[in-house]
């Protein structure tokens, strides 16, 4: 199996399941850090789209160091809407768990919103339909950390990495 390329750096692989407010660090190609936090964990069917994913945010917020402001890991500062993934980010060492936290309602959006694209309808994280699409809107799909690395990277301006 080749490596697969991402601008992401490998931090630290580990096998422990990531929990519930749990706050990761992702490295970016500037040696800067990029903060994402663990909604929720291990959700399945009818809180997730796949058996075992997890809802995360992704924060604007970048840094130096490893260790977040966790001030600015607000909802109203994301730098991309909630997203569903795996663990392999974490067991590949792409995210590094760096601190946990409980979530508290104001670390969480007013309203989650997804983009069902089988049934073409907007729904919740329980898959409850809403009347219309709520910014941001995610995906009702589960996502890789390949795709993660692209979206980040568009939304930083930073060049994808080509395909292989």
């Amino acid at each position: 199996m080749s490596d697969v390329l991402t601008n992401l750096r490998v931090l630290k692989p580990s096998r422990k399941k990531p929990q519930q407010g749990d706050v990761f660090a992702m490295q970016l190609p500037d040696e800067t850090y990029l903060f994402g936090r663990v909604i929720g964990a291990e959700l399945d069917h009818p809180k997730a789209p796949m058996p075992n994913s997890y809802l995360i945010y992704v924060y604007r917020e970048r840094s130096t160091s490893k260790e977040p402001a966790l001030a600015q890991l607000r909802p109203d500062r994301l730098l991309l809407p909630p997203v569903f993934i795996n663990r392999m980010p974490w067991t590949r060492g792409y995210f590094e768990t760096v601190t946990s936290h409980a979530l508290s309602q104001g670390d969480l959006l007013d309203q989650h919103c997804f983009w069902d694209a089988a049934r073409s309808r907007h729904v919740d994280e329980n898959l409850n339909v809403l009347p219309g699409e709520r910014q941001p809107c995610g995906d009702w799909a589960l996502s890789s950390y390949r795709w993660l690395d692209d979206q980040v990277s568009d939304a930083l301006g930073i060049p994808r990495v080509p395909e292989a």
